[in-house]
């Protein structure tokens, strides 16, 4: 019973928000410093680190399209246009992370748990990479045949979400950049 009371009281803010946008960034930090300090031990976190690698630059969404254009000839053409769009949806991203230029999280007594290429956070390019090939690649089937949905948003959900637990961005970022991802590979039919 402590430990919900304790988690509970992670979520409390310490001080009653004075604008709708530092509720926001209470709010975020909050839900961070929980993703933080839960579920959390030295295999875990070498596990998390390694899985979360996969998603650097949008790598495994790269070769994932690359093996779907290499394997599925009858459908090369989408494959390529889908992988397309997990490239370009990385340019987006990098591209309003220098305009935004959000720090990375920095939380007292939690550093991060794992490196980045830059020292900007909004918003998360694994999250926008992961979400836009999530949505790109389970559009490549026909109605007779889809590609299986589920395991690929899986593998986007946990790719976006290993961030916030490595500390390295914060719900916000993540949040943005699956919006970000869908949004794109929405409109890039």
């Amino acid at each position: 019973m402590e430990k919900r009371g304790a988690r509970l009281a992670d979520l409390r803010p310490a001080a009653p928000p004075s604008s709708p946008l530092d509720a926001v960034r209470s709010l975020d930090e909050r839900i961070l410093r929980l993703a933080r300090t839960r579920g959390h031990g030295p295999q875990r976190e070498c596990a998390v680190s390694r899985f979360s690698r996969l998603g650097e630059h949008g790598a495994v969404w790269l070769l994932i399209g690359g093996a779907g254009w290499a394997l599925d000839r009858p459908r090369r053409a989408r494959w390529w246009r889908a992988t397309s769009v997990v490239a370009g949806t990385f340019a987006l991203n990098t591209a309003i992370k220098l305009v935004v230029r959000r720090p990375r999280p920095e939380l007292p007594g939690l550093p991060p748990l794992t490196g980045t290429p830059t020292q900007l956070s909004f918003p998360s390019a694994h999250a926008s990479t992961s979400f836009a090939g999530a949505r790109a690649y389970t559009r490549i089937g026909s109605p007779a045949h889809p590609l299986p949905a589920a395991p690929l948003y899986a593998l986007a959900v946990s790719l976006a979400c290993s961030r916030l637990y490595l500390g390295v961005h914060y719900p916000s970022d993540i949040l943005a950049g699956a919006l970000l991802g869908t949004a794109t590979a929405a409109v890039a039919r």
